[in-house]
């Protein structure tokens, strides 16, 4: 079938000939039947050539690669002069281009015409040149009466990996890129396909091997590319899946073994961090719904000496097993939809990464989740999040946002919402553990509390939010507020009063509780230097801050600091006896939590975690024009001797987390504030007020 493709091209090609069959000087022109036996021996040469070269195992595979190359696909310039045959005598025609377009020449000039037309102007993919084409390769387009006639002649390329052919040389460029990120390359076609299942199939370009977290993964050359790729892998999300890590370490602490669930596998790096670090307290099963995806995942399995349940048993290629000829540890990999596995099997931890919002699958997430179990939801849609595509957002969420200074919170609380909404519907409420927004992901930690009275007091903490438009502030509307001028009254602000027309708009539904809990951000802590991630331990620390409301102290790694007073929902959360052997290790010897503050602490209300300041301001938004600020340790020191609660908080590293309103807080502000000029002491010089102050002195 290729050779007859390639016999119509050129007998196309020797219709357009037709049209000027002799000289009008009198030289004779090479024949229709002679050109055609010249093109088709030539053809016949390059292919058995491409046989010889190709070794014996590949025979049949590049012969047939070959025959299926356009002539206008070469190597070097010395291969295209053969089609040529400009050692012969006479005038010859140009094989890439026809008749009208350029006429039979000499030798001379026809070299010259492939040397700066067809060889100058050619798109380079793995040593192949693909040469500009002005044969008429395209099919006859149909005129408006129905009849065919033939369309412009249009140059074009043609693909070296498939038959199509591109008018301009960027498309040309963007077409084989998407061969690339597909994996499709010429040694695709070339390479054979005997090799056994267990040994990584190495398509196209080399994989590449990447290690993190002592956990080796073969990517493909397309892992940056998430639209065009399944196995798609991304490295800012590092942070994201040691905090989902440190996350299952600690729930793994209080009972095991646990029936995990990756739910998007892709590369099988986060699954296979936990098999390979947590061993046997965590049963890991690796999902995803792609075929090529799965088969990566296998061989990241054998590459780090990891069984796949119903698999071959890896090779001992390394001494980091702990007896010779057993493995790390068993995973299981499933190529299923995610909505499927999860109504199909209980687990007592899911973690959801989609690319993009997780919506669709929150349903089904907390069907079958386990009692005290947990869900981790990470949201990569942050157009919709973060206020750039509200029809999204309200399409998505049920959400009405719009674009304030305290943006990534108000995402972080728009997904527990949507979250506590799909918890409710099964009749589950959640206690938020953990909610990270940052530049690029959300992450929300909740655990799972089953009964519709749980339920009804998650659902409880969802309200619409207040937010004045001028001067930002904002306040969780009050249950039971149902009149307009109501919602000016709870604002602390009084712009309603000053400012003519509507000042503040109603946002939400959002969550109005706590984001964080204390206890068990001290226990994700502990399992961070446990297992040497220094990359998080500065934000782990600052989330406790941030939980606390307190400013920033050190915090110890060892001893009860980490463990005591764990509670969540009201119920003190046992750990394992490791844990509790660790937490009572401190310089007295003795044990700090005992049962009977244990008890006191299960009698606390739980309206208490309500106090903590729902949000943030930012010490450069409010800032006073003309006025020097403090730096922002000392502001906070300021407001904490004011007597608010006041943190740094990780959505903004400007931003200051107190209890204080905003005007308390510009009180402060500007109380502390310096002017940045002053004319009355330093003579008109300009100079700042420290500046003058010394000269005067």
């Amino acid at each position: 079938m290729a050779e007859q493709r390639e016999g119509s091209s050129v007998q196309l090609h020797q219709e357009d000939v037709d049209k000027n069959s002799g000289d009008p000087h009198g030289t004779p022109l090479i024949t229709q039947e002679e050109k055609i036996r010249q093109l088709a021996h030539v053809v016949g040469t390059l292919s058995s050539s491409v046989k010889v070269e190709a070794g014996l195992g590949n025979e049949k595979t590049a012969s047939a690669s070959s025959t299926e190359r356009h002539i206008s696909i070469q190597t070097k310039l010395e291969d295209l002069e053969t089609l040529a045959d400009l050692n012969g005598p006479g005038k010859k025609a140009c094989p890439l281009c026809p008749e009208e377009k350029f006429k039979a020449c000499y030798s001379h000039k026809l070299r010259r015409h492939l040397q700066n037309l067809h060889w100058k102007v050619y798109v380079d993919f793995e040593g192949q040149k693909m040469c500009i084409c002005h044969l008429p390769c395209r099919q006859l387009k149909a005129s408006l009466s129905g009849d065919q006639s033939p369309g412009r002649l249009v140059a074009h390329y043609h693909c070296v990996v498939c038959s199509v052919t591109c008018f301009h040389l960027t498309d040309m460029i963007s077409h084989l890129k998407r061969h690339i990120n597909k994996g499709e390359t010429v040694a695709s076609y070339t390479g054979g396909s005997h090799v056994p299942f267990e040994d990584p199939v190495h398509i196209g370009q080399a994989y590449e091997i990447m290690k993190e977290l002592g956990t080796n993964v073969q990517l493909l050359p397309n892992h940056t590319t998430p639209q065009k790729s399944d196995t798609y892998f991304n490295r800012k999300m590092k942070t994201n899946r040691q905090l989902v890590f440190c996350c299952l370490a600690v729930l793994a602490e209080e009972r095991n073994p646990l029936e995990c669930l990756d739910a998007f596998g892709a590369t099988g790096i986060m699954g296979l961090q936990w098999a390979k670090h947590l061993r046997n307290a965590v049963k890991v099963t690796i999902n995803d719904i792609n075929e090529a995806c799965v088969k990566m995942i296998r061989e990241n399995c054998l590459l780090n000496r990891i069984r796949v349940e119903g698999g071959r048993v890896p090779r001992n290629t390394d001494a980091e097993e702990d007896v010779e000829g057993v493995p790390i540890s068993t995973v299981e990999v499933v190529k299923m939809d995610a909505n499927v596995i999860m109504h199909l099997r209980p687990f007592d931890y899911i973690h959801l990464d989609p690319f993009g919002t997780s919506v669709n699958y929150l349903d089904a997430a907390f069907r079958n989740v386990r009692n005290l179990g947990i869900v981790s939801v990470t949201s990569t849609d942050t157009g919709s999040l973060y206020s750039k595509a509200l029809n999204v957002t309200l399409r998505h969420y049920s959400c009405q946002i719009v674009r304030t200074e305290y943006y990534r919170e108000l995402a972080a609380r728009m997904v527990v919402a949507t979250i506590a909404r799909a918890a409710a519907r099964c009749n589950k409420g959640i206690e938020v553990l953990l909610a990270v927004a940052l530049e690029h992901f959300v992450l929300v930690v909740v655990r799972v509390l089953r009964g519709p009275t749980q339920a009804d007091e998650a659902a409880k903490k969802i309200r619409q939010l207040i937010h004045c438009q001028w001067c930002e502030e904002r306040v969780f509307l009050k249950a039971g507020s149902m009149v307009e001028e109501s919602l000016y009254r709870q604002l602390p602000c009084n712009c309603h009063g000053s400012m003519p027309g509507k000042t503040a708009v109603e946002l939400g539904p959002l969550w109005a509780g706590p984001l964080f809990n204390t206890g068990f951000l001290r226990r994700m802590l502990f399992a961070a230097v446990h297992h040497s991630m220094d990359d998080i331990q500065p934000l782990v620390k600052l989330l406790i801050c941030e939980s606390e409301c307190t400013t920033l102290k050190p915090l110890s790694t060892h001893g009860h600091v980490l463990l005591s007073n764990q509670v969540e929902c009201g119920v003190v959360i046992k750990t394992s006896q490791k844990a509790e052997e660790a937490s009572s290790a401190d310089q007295s010897g003795k044990r700090k939590m005992t049962e009977e503050s244990g008890n006191v602490v299960k009698k606390a209300k739980p309206e208490a975690s309500l106090e903590h300041p729902p949000f943030y301001y930012s010490i450069h938004r409010h800032s006073i024009r003309g006025m020097n600020m403090p730096k922002l340790n000392k502001f906070l020191q300021y407001l904490s001797e004011a007597g608010f609660r006041v943190s740094r908080t990780h959505f903004d590293p400007t931003g200051v987390r107190t209890d204080a309103t905003l005007d308390q807080f510009k009180a402060v502000l500007t109380k502390y504030s310096v002017p940045t000029y002053t004319t009355s002491q330093t003579g008109g010089l300009g100079l700042s007020a420290e500046e003058g102050g010394r000269k005067v002195e």
